[in-house]
């Protein structure tokens, strides 16, 4: 199916081409025309499947089609999308311009950590979609800078973040400032209870859909786990970025802390880096975005908070650099690449005190990920019992498709070509 069938008007066709995309992801297939028929919809579709387009493009048509009360005012609010992250909110407001550059729909970002009266400014210059985080968007309300009482559309985007940072009491706040003819949609990784049940408090009868595939990782994805020691983990990566092997990736740590020491490591190796996480500013948290995006640096550490909502195109590599300490947090970062029909690796560096970890993700995964281990950094101990080893430098057979869903080659050269190693105990070899 092309995007064509799904109701669009030839201008958001023309900036969907312009993205490069061709057809529309499963979850922008069934949600596109609910959004357009004005139904509300609560929808499970997980980070990388294309969900903010499966919001933003029927939103903009709806808006520039002149139904709703506001729309013979173009300061007023008539849609509202409510993000976890200011990282989101900025990505989310970024596709509203994108798509929307040829209608004349205004937009705002509205986060914390930044200057409060120039946001001031931009609402009262008017803004007809507003982007928010929960909390900023709260801080307006109540200094009433920003009149919520023609909203036409509400989105709530990745609730299920939402509600594991306690922002749900916020988010209810905000909702009962609201019309109550409205549209409302709501996009989760995942339909938990708490999730449906705050769906039941504001939304009629939704359309629901789940595209959220049978397994919680991306089919795109390479994963591969490889085993070292907890000491020797800043010397392995050092190794497999100089050599080639990693050439720009997101780096995930558990800590803020751990994540600006590992990127001031990475620098004195003679590697560009830089971090990202709670204690930077919002400029500075955005420069180091928009330097890995434009090629002046090629490693981002990050931490999970951080690392939420970060949207890079065709980013080839998510580093764990640490596991994180929730099995679900796995799958969101490496959702960070193998997007839009493009392939991506998630290397994961494991120590033997993340065994647990280790084995509490693969529960979920239902199946174990793929190991390596790189000549020079084998690991005292194997992670698991029937840990994929070699003996006496015997190569191990593969198939076409390794455990982890990713493609495999099975003739040497080949694998080299790949940039994956021929057999457990050599090196990666640089691509």
């Amino acid at each position: 199916m092309s995007f064509d069938r799904l109701g669009l008007m030839p201008d958001l066709l023309r900036a969907v081409a312009q993205r490069g995309y061709t057809e529309p992801t499963p979850v922008q297939r069934q949600a596109i025309p609910l959004v357009l028929e004005g139904r509300d919809l609560l929808a499970a579709a997980q980070t990388g499947t294309g969900k903010t387009a499966a919001f933003v493009l029927p939103i903009l048509q709806r808006l520039s089609q002149n139904v709703g009360a506001g729309s013979n005012d173009r300061r007023a609010v008539r849609a509202l999308i409510l993000t976890p992250t200011r990282e989101l909110c900025l990505q989310v407001e970024e596709s509203v311009r994108t798509y929307g550059r040829q209608r004349p729909i205004s937009s705002a970002a509205i986060y914390g950590g930044v200057d409060y009266e120039k946001q001031v400014r931009r609402l009262l210059q008017g803004a007809q979609i507003v982007v928010a985080t929960p909390g900023r968007l709260l801080d307006h309300v109540r200094q009433r800078t920003v009149d919520l009482s023609r909203v036409e559309v509400l989105v709530l985007d990745e609730a299920d973040r939402m509600l594991d940072m306690g922002f749900i009491p916020d988010v209810r706040r905000i909702i009962a400032l609201l019309p109550v003819q409205r549209q409302s949609l709501l996009f989760s990784a995942t339909l938990s209870q708490p999730i449906r049940r705050l769906a039941s408090d504001f939304m009629r009868q939704p359309a629901s859909i789940e595209v959220t595939p049978d397994q919680p990782a991306a089919e795109l994805v390479r994963q591969l786990v490889v085993p070292v020691e907890r000491q020797h983990k800043r010397e392995l990566l050092s190794q497999l970025i100089t050599s080639g092997r990693i050439e720009q990736a997101l780096v995930f740590t558990r800590t803020k802390h751990g994540a600006g020491r590992l990127a001031q490591q990475l620098e004195r190796d003679g590697i560009r880096a830089t971090a990202i996480h709670g204690d930077k500013s919002q400029p500075q948290r955005v420069r180091a975005l928009e330097d890995l995006k434009r090629g002046r640096v090629d490693i981002l550490v990050a931490t999970d908070v951080a690392g939420r909502g970060l949207d890079i195109d065709s980013l080839p590599h998510v580093i764990n650099y640490e596991l994180p300490s929730v099995a679900s947090d796995y799958v969101h970062r490496i959702g960070r690449t193998g997007r839009a029909g493009t392939e991506g690796d998630a290397i994961s560096l494991v120590s033997s005190e993340e065994r647990l970890l280790l084995a509490a993700i693969e529960k979920l995964l239902g199946r174990r990920i793929e190991t390596e281990v790189v000549s020079g950094f084998e690991p005292r101990a194997p992670l698991r019992p029937a840990a994929a080893r070699s003996d006496a430098g015997r190569p191990r057979r593969r198939s076409g498709r390794s455990q982890s869903g990713g493609r495999y080659q099975k003739a040497p050269v080949e694998a080299a070509r790949s940039g994956f190693a021929t057999m457990p105990g050599e090196r990666f070899a640089p691509r």
